[in-house]
């Protein structure tokens, strides 16, 4: 197998991006970027400690969650989670990170790219709170570029439509999965049960 290793050989297989798609590339939100994010519950966020391991994270809360602090910056609470602090732990050795937003049933996504910075700011995490519950941390994020992206890699992957969609019941669930990845002595149902038991606990 044959590998690219150079810039060069990359785009002589590529054709140049057209004009719009270079262009489209912003300093700062308008106010598309902006309604794109007060109406986004869902965002992947793409970090690197800097020495060749890199991560993807996502994060996600009702409509809104992500806070626009100005026109070139945002902030991302911090729910509770599995308390790797995968993509925390990037930000601290290498602010760096690339973000996507999505909005259910649209193919269109926004992405966003900049530098990201880790606080505890009371006023902010107040500001931040859901259901009473103050984020541990908030990821503020200066944005270095911001544009939408195109509908393609949704519309092949057809994945807002419920019928290209595999029935559940078909797929393990992550009890079982566990289970086995794990070799836990619990059965998959204890599992689960213990799972929904944790988000129902924890979600906030």
């Amino acid at each position: 197998m044959e590998f690219v290793t150079s810039r060069g050989e990359l785009r002589a297989l590529y054709r140049q991006p057209g004009d719009n798609a270079v262009r489209k590339e912003m300093r700062a939100l308008d106010h598309h970027a902006k309604g794109f994010l007060k109406r986004s519950p869902f965002v992947l966020i793409g970090s690197s400690d800097g020495n060749g391991n890199a991560d993807v994270t996502p994060k996600g809360d009702r409509p809104g969650f992500v806070a626009v602090l100005d026109d070139t910056t945002i902030a991302i609470p911090d729910r509770p989670g599995n308390n790797r602090l995968d993509t925390l732990e990037n930000i601290v050795a290498n602010p760096a990170v690339g973000l996507i937003f999505l909005i259910p049933g649209m193919d269109e996504t926004l992405r966003i790219n900049g530098e990201a910075r880790i606080t505890v700011d009371q006023g902010l995490r107040e500001t931040l709170a859901a259901e009473g519950k103050l984020p541990a941390t908030v990821i503020v994020v200066a944005i270095k570029a911001v544009y939408m992206h195109c509908a393609k890699a949704f519309m092949r992957s057809q994945l807002w439509r419920p019928e290209s969609w595999p029935e559940r019941a078909s797929l393990p669930t992550l009890g079982q999965i566990l289970k086995d990845q794990l070799a836990l002595s619990e059965s998959a149902d204890a599992t689960d049960r213990w799972l929904a038991d944790a988000y129902a606990q924890s979600m906030w």
